[in-house]
């Protein structure tokens, strides 16, 4: 077991910087890597305590409950991910530049964060009814934001899309699915797998004349 002087934590993910004080953002972090290694529902309170380098008495000071812990984390990452996809859709630009940049920094996000990823998208029916509201509304924020992108594509012939609610819900899972499969040492970085994925949508929502090779294709953009 590491001692208390030594936390175990492996990395700091930024996404927790804000959080004070440091105790309580050693227990968020912790708590990442058991939920992330062992599952919400198989791990215990010393088992993130001691990752954090702290006593699980120490845990119960900043968080009442395993599940608020799990709750915190899944608000700060769904705020994280919701923040860069909002700006990435609102950069300026055609709706493809657009389409393609909310998609590669999203799918980026979730790559580059892909411990705490896969906990906030994997492990939210542990959440307690309160909780669960208010993150499934965090969630629906960032549908509206990618459905509104596909909207006005196809508003304006950019995009040719058929069902709109069923195509933001294939790029959110498209995006999303990459946490669960990312590893560090894999061959592409998180910003190649995030223009892939770009190119991939765009070519998804192109007109039909640009998807059979009657016209430019589209492509993504920084």
């Amino acid at each position: 077991m590491a001692s208390q002087a030594e936390p175990r934590v492996a990395a700091a993910d930024e996404s927790f910087e804000g959080v004070s004080p440091d105790a309580a953002r050693r227990l968020l972090l912790g708590a990442v890597e058991a939920f992330a290694e062992r599952g919400f529902h198989a791990t215990t309170t010393r088992d993130i305590a001691s990752r954090a380098g702290m006593s699980p008495a120490a845990l119960y000071i900043h968080y009442k409950t395993k599940e608020e812990l799990l709750f915190q984390i899944s608000k700060v990452g769904h705020e994280r991910s919701v923040g860069v996809l909002a700006e990435a859709a609102d950069g300026g630009g055609s709706d493809a530049e657009r389409l393609g940049r909310a998609v590669r920094l999203f799918v980026r996000w979730h790559a580059e964060h892909h411990t705490t990823a896969r906990v906030v998208q994997y492990e939210l029916a542990a959440l307690g009814e309160e909780h669960y509201e208010e993150i499934v509304g965090l969630r629906r924020r960032s549908e509206e934001i990618l459905r509104g992108v596909l909207e006005s594509g196809d508003a304006s012939g950019e995009f040719e899309v058929a069902d709109i609610r069923g195509t933001t819900l294939a790029v959110m899972s498209l995006c999303i699915d990459v946490a669960r499969w990312y590893s560090p040492s894999g061959r592409r970085t998180p910003d190649e797998i995030g223009t892939l994925y770009a190119d991939l949508v765009l070519r998804m929502v192109a007109p039909q004349g640009a998807r059979d090779g009657q016209g430019p294709a589209t492509r993504s953009t920084g």
